[in-house]
């Protein structure tokens, strides 16, 4: 005989998958919403009730998903950190843990809308505080990489060399970033992260 959930559990397990779906739902409506709205307006001159109004819901229920406008930004950031993680982990493990890093960097921005990078890009640049905010960032993105390589290389002797190379990983992420956005995205993302890990590996 054949072992089945009681009908009650069962019932409460679809209603929660159901509930955990539509909350997501929601949280990327209305992160989605915030993003174009701060493009459009500019992020000072969003409010709230705009954002909530362009996602169909109460301000009221606005707190329920985010704490305030900057956390939409946050929201964002902390979702590509999320795809680092999974990326560098993907990466076959017959290459240098750098090199691991670098291709997994390359798939990510290569499948980023290079416009709407730019536009969020100056959204963050517009406003000193997110500026400040936003540099939390690559801490998280160093982590989640140092993380990453320890999965694919989980020796203990090679925690602390792994952890260089999260460290100066980031490092070029960040500065090929920041000469992107000096450009105005002449060229793709992906351009300039190759440039900045040549440089790094030429001193390496």
């Amino acid at each position: 005989m054949g072992l089945s959930l009681p009908a009650k559990v069962t019932g409460n397990d679809k209603e929660e998958g159901l509930r955990e779906r539509k909350r997501r739902e929601t949280l990327a409506r209305i992160a989605e919403a915030g993003l174009k709205l701060f493009m459009t307006n500019g992020y000072e001159e969003t409010t709230l009730e705009a954002i909530a109004e362009a996602a169909g819901i109460s301000r009221r229920t606005f707190f329920y998903y985010f704490k305030s406008k900057e956390e939409i930004l946050l929201a964002w950031q902390s979702h590509f950190t999320q795809l680092i993680r999974a990326a560098v982990i993907a990466e076959p493990s017959d290459q240098s843990p750098i090199d691991a890093v670098k291709n997994a960097l390359l798939k990510l921005t290569g499948n980023y809308n290079s416009e709407q990078s730019l536009a969020l890009d100056r959204v963050i640049r517009s406003s000193p505080a997110l500026i400040s905010a936003s540099h939390a960032k690559y801490i998280a993105q160093e982590q989640a990489i140092f993380e990453a390589l320890c999965v694919k290389w989980p020796q203990a002797k090679r925690r602390k060399s792994l952890r260089y190379v999260a460290m100066v990983a980031v490092g070029a992420l960040r500065l090929a970033i920041e000469s992107w956005s000096n450009d105005n995205g002449r060229r793709p993302p992906a351009a300039y992260l190759r440039e900045s890990f040549a440089n790094l590996q030429s001193v390496l």
